[in-house]
């Protein structure tokens, strides 16, 4: 009997016969985009989770989860295992102005665990070709003397394109009439054929329509030009000051994982960054990545409330609701 207590005493302390500590991560990775195949976030998903697979020695999964501004997918995330198996690939619909406009079961910033700030490009105010005005000024002057309301595509209620657009009609005693549409590209097509007059659109994924002369580029939305179109000026330089916009993606995981896989989630993304290759096809794609201060968790919560306090007071004073 002695001899079997010892036994027993030695395999509790030891850990002999218990299963071993898993360390992280020991099994696939899925990555939830919120958004359709194909589109700006889903594109940097896909970039990132094929590098940080190689680091981290696992397969990481794209899946896209749609509907409800991106909020179906956070859902998703949100009621997963705090284990850093399910991760939340989102960006500034998803996990800032969603949650302002639909009657969503979570909270953005109580809800996940901050990873890393992603990639960024600013918003920028862009016309028809043949719209007369060629400044931003004129635009405004435009815009007020028009006999006719103006109108600007949006890509959805609620989101950054909807809310820039109401900032500046705000700002600038204007009125626009919002046509809202499904996706980025009908709305890219009917600003090119000239059936809306103007658009508050991300940057990267209209640069080829100004570049050619499709549409015109007014000003880009942030305090500093813009590298895709450093002949842009800013919104400062253009006569606006203020309006400051930015169409950015994070990496969040569900609230409660622990903080030793949020650390090795954060030095993985830090990683390939940090790689020449990626930086320059993430520079192709016109997206801009954080400086290194910028990319801790704590940073992306930080950014993520100021956001949420920037613009949700201006969403519910609009009045804004689901479609």
């Amino acid at each position: 009997m002695r001899k079997l207590l010892l036994v027993v005493a030695l395999t509790t302390v030891l850990g002999i016969g218990s299963a071993p500590a898993q360390v992280y991560p020991s099994r696939q990775i899925t990555m939830v985009v919120p958004f359709p195949a194909g589109g700006p976030t889903d594109t940097i998903a896909r970039v990132l989770g094929e590098r940080m697979q190689a680091l981290l020695g696992q397969p990481i999964v794209i899946e896209n989860v749609t509907g409800a501004g991106g909020t179906v997918g956070a859902a998703r995330v949100v009621r997963a295992a705090p284990d850093g198996y399910t991760l939340s690939v989102g960006n500034w619909n998803s996990h800032v102005s969603a949650g302002a406009v639909y009657p969503v079961q979570y909270d953005a910033l109580k809800d996940f665990e901050p990873v890393a700030l992603l990639t960024s490009a600013p918003m920028w105010i862009v016309a028809r070709r043949s719209l007369p005005a060629t400044s931003l000024r004129e635009l405004v002057g435009w815009l007020k003397a028009s006999p006719r309301e103006a109108t600007a595509a949006i890509v959805g209620v609620g989101t950054a394109a909807h809310l820039c657009g109401i900032y500046f009609q705000d700002n600038t005693g204007t009125r626009i009439q919002f046509v809202p549409y499904r996706g980025g590209a009908p709305a890219y097509q009917d600003l090119v054929a000239g059936h809306v007059d103007l658009m508050c659109a991300e940057s990267s994924a209209t640069l080829s329509y100004a570049r050619s002369g499709a549409i015109k580029a007014y000003a880009v939305l942030a305090t500093t030009r813009w590298s895709g179109a450093p002949d842009i000026p800013t919104v400062d330089e253009a006569g606006l000051p203020g309006l400051y916009i930015s169409f950015w993606q994070g990496l969040w995981a569900p609230k409660g994982t622990p903080k030793d896989v949020v650390a090795r989630l954060n030095a993985a993304v830090t990683s390939v960054f940090s790689d020449p290759a990626v930086r320059q096809r993430l520079a192709d794609l016109s997206q801009e990545i954080p400086p290194p201060e910028q990319l801790t968790p704590e940073a992306l919560g930080a950014y993520q409330r100021a956001e949420i306090d920037k613009w949700w007071p201006i969403i519910k004073a609009a009045n804004i609701k689901p479609e």
